[in-house]
């Protein structure tokens, strides 16, 4: 009985998110996963990205050795050049978002591969996004490679094939 006042309470103290604040945090996850992906040979619009990103972004790994990576132009010097040349592309398999106020998190399901194989990685992307003059804009992605003692949740791959 408690517990159900205090649900009751935090719901009635957080109220859903709008059609049009979610409608804005998908474009923006959207593009970020578009802008990344694409065959060999092709220029990533890299503007783009910057567009969808706000200021002093950050995009960082969680691999073996720790933490990696640092600002949204470090992601962009680092890997302009291979991601043109091999080919790469990332997919979302599934998503669940909080918003708070002009914060959104966004856990994102991703499948991501070269064009000839040679990388293939599924894991998920944190995403913090921040509302700007009423823009959701990409705030930091930390992501975390999925491993056989580390899953997907089944609730963000559910019905995909492997």
């Amino acid at each position: 009985m408690i517990a159900a006042l205090l649900f009751a309470a935090s719901a009635a103290a957080h109220p859903a998110a709008s059609k049009a604040d979610l409608a804005g945090i998908d474009q923006a996850i959207r593009g970020v996963y578009d802008v990344i992906s694409g065959p060999p040979g092709q220029k990533r619009d890299f503007d783009r990205m910057r567009s969808l990103f706000a200021p002093n972004a950050t995009l960082k790994a969680i691999g073996p050795k720790g933490l990696r990576g640092g600002s949204l132009e470090d992601y962009i010097a680092r890997n302009s050049a291979i991601l043109e040349k091999e080919g790469f592309t990332e997919r979302e398999l599934g998503r669940r978002v909080e918003v708070w106020g002009g914060l959104a998190t966004a856990w994102s399901a991703y499948d991501g591969r070269t064009a000839n194989g040679s990388f293939h990685e599924r894991g998920i992307n944190s995403i913090q996004l921040v509302r700007v003059d009423g823009k959701w804009l990409v705030a930091s992605i930390l992501w975390q490679e999925s491993t056989p003692e580390n899953p997907v949740p089944a609730d963000l791959t559910k019905g995909l094939r492997k």
